[in-house]
């Protein structure tokens, strides 16, 4: 903001700790801050005729967000129960299918639209050593070219991209499949999507299919990028360097 006096320009913050539709707009608590150096003025005015033109723009906010949640709620009929919303997207190369289907709300941890997205590759690897890529600390790390933490047990913690992505291991059967509550740190907090990996040998490649349910429908693109570019096509990268060695 701007002190009309001086004219200089002043920076600072407004924090709103506990917006949720279980309080009113006028209970919303709103922090104001500054940074250091002069513009008390604005602070006390954000403080005053500030933090009603912020409680006026939340409740509109609020009204939106209720709209778009109840809209997410709609449950197919039985005429339009078998009928999916699905994109699917056939490319060359290793890639067989590329598929998210928009569910009902899936939810877990909290109420926010999901997604289930559902992913085919094929990589030229025998099952059990793609496993190994997964449930295996310096894999993991080679791949996502990050410190991990992969403690790949039932209920053992997994974290990798320096943060960005953690949760936990749920099951694990050795070179057919593993389950994970997966999340990213962007995501609402305690929000988790439940992923599994599914292994199968055909001949001397090994399908690889992936489907993560519960994914916030605002983050459907960038999950579905994270699965494709950090994870498969950097585990074909380490693939690709294993086997120049081995020649």
């Amino acid at each position: 903001g701007t002190v009309k006096e001086s004219g200089e320009k002043h920076k600072g913050s407004v924090e709103i700790p506990n917006l949720s539709e279980e309080n009113e707009v006028d209970d919303t608590e709103i922090n104001v801050s500054k940074k250091k150096g002069e513009g008390d003025v604005l602070k006390d005015l954000m403080r005053t005729e500030g933090t009603t033109k912020v409680r006026e723009a939340l409740r509109d906010y609020l009204k939106a967000l209720k709209t778009e949640f109840t809209l997410g709620m709609i449950l197919p009929t039985k005429a339009t129960g078998g009928q999916e919303l699905a994109a699917e997207q056939k490319v060359s190369g290793n890639t067989v299918q590329d598929s998210v289907s928009a569910q009902p709300l899936d939810t877990v941890g909290v109420k926010i639209p999901t997604v289930q997205i559902v992913m085919r590759e094929i990589f030229n690897s025998p099952a059990e050593e793609l496993y190994s890529i997964f449930t295996t600390k310096e894999l993991v790390q080679k791949f996502s070219k990050c410190p991990a933490v992969i403690e790949a047990e039932k209920g053992g913690r997994l974290q990798m991209f320096d943060g960005c992505v953690s949760g936990e291991y749920t099951e694990l059967v050795p070179s057919q499949r593993i389950v994970l509550k997966w999340r990213c740190r962007s995501w609402p907090d305690e929000h988790y999507a439940t992923v599994a990996l599914s292994f199968k040998d055909t001949a001397a490649e090994t399908e690889l299919q992936l489907e993560c349910k519960g994914v916030p429908l605002a983050d459907e693109d960038s999950t579905r990028q994270c699965w494709k570019k950090q994870y498969f096509e950097e585990i074909r990268i380490l693939l690709q360097q294993s086997k120049d060695n081995m020649e």
